[in-house]
């Protein structure tokens, strides 16, 4: 069983971001290989902070020693290897991990892509998702290219479209 915490923060109450947050982790799952992690008697549980770019640069600076906000930060809870084994919880649950989005930045960036804040962050949640099932777009090309096509496909299930596509002005 799936479960995603989501703590709004910094963002516009006004969207279902909790709602938003769940497709987008549910999603990413169910399009990679990890997707039986849906159906476990096991409670996965995915926490997704939406906070201020300020809090998102203290975190950035901490945890990888950059001193500057960035759009998503993943904090993986279980190592790659031993997702499958979280059937095997003691207490019935299994905290996957944290992903982390910094609201200013989120903003920008959709703006910059023509897109809506909400899809943005969808994509970023996928994004995070990911890291936190172990894949790391930076351990090599083709790493990064299976990452990205999983993203396509995730997000092509929730109805949107490629965020790595080129866009000609």
């Amino acid at each position: 069983m799936l479960e995603v915490e989501t703590d709004i923060g910094a963002w516009d109450e006004s969207i279902e971001w909790a709602a938003l947050a769940e497709r987008a982790v549910r999603a990413a799952i169910l399009n990679s290989p990890h997707k039986p992690l849906i159906a476990k008697r096991v409670t996965v549980e995915v926490s997704v902070k939406l906070t201020d770019d300020a809090e998102v640069q203290s975190l950035n600076a901490s945890y990888r020693d950059k001193d500057k906000p960035t759009n998503v930060l993943s904090f993986p809870m279980v190592q790659r290897d031993l997702i499958e084994d979280l059937a095997n919880s003691d207490d019935g649950e299994a905290l996957l991990g944290d992903i982390v989005l910094a609201a200013g930045v989120c903003e920008r960036e959709a703006a910059e892509k023509g897109v809506t804040p909400q899809e943005h962050a969808t994509h970023l949640i996928v994004h995070g998702t990911y890291h936190l099932l172990g894949y790391d777009h930076e351990q090599g090309e083709a790493e990064a290219e299976h990452m990205e096509e999983m993203e396509r496909g995730a997000l092509r299930s929730l109805g949107l479209g490629d965020p790595y596509a080129i866009k000609d002005c």
